[in-house]
């Protein structure tokens, strides 16, 4: 998956765990914990979603590499280069 491509999964995980939120206006560069109303049960729901669609195994040591969009592309873009979008 490209870069591009993991950003919509992404939000398409972000619209299905917080459907009130407003995903237009995220800062790629900001944390999602200071832009939406997640909860860590929120975000254990992204981690899951992504093992759930992709096979991805995201070490819980890991986590603090998904704080923000664009951290969150930049770890997934080497283990899902191999991977088709779904």
């Amino acid at each position: 998956m490209t870069r591009d491509e993991i950003r919509d999964e992404i939000l398409d995980i972000l619209g299905d765990i917080a459907p009130d939120e407003d995903l237009s206006q995220l800062d790629d560069s900001q944390s999602f914990r200071e832009q939406m109303e997640l909860d860590s049960m929120d975000f254990l729901d992204i981690v899951m979603e992504l093992r759930k669609r992709h096979r991805v195994q995201i070490p819980e040591d890991d986590y603090v590499n998904l704080a923000s969009m664009d951290s969150t592309c930049t770890y997934l873009e080497p283990l899902m280069k191999d991977t088709a979008k779904a």
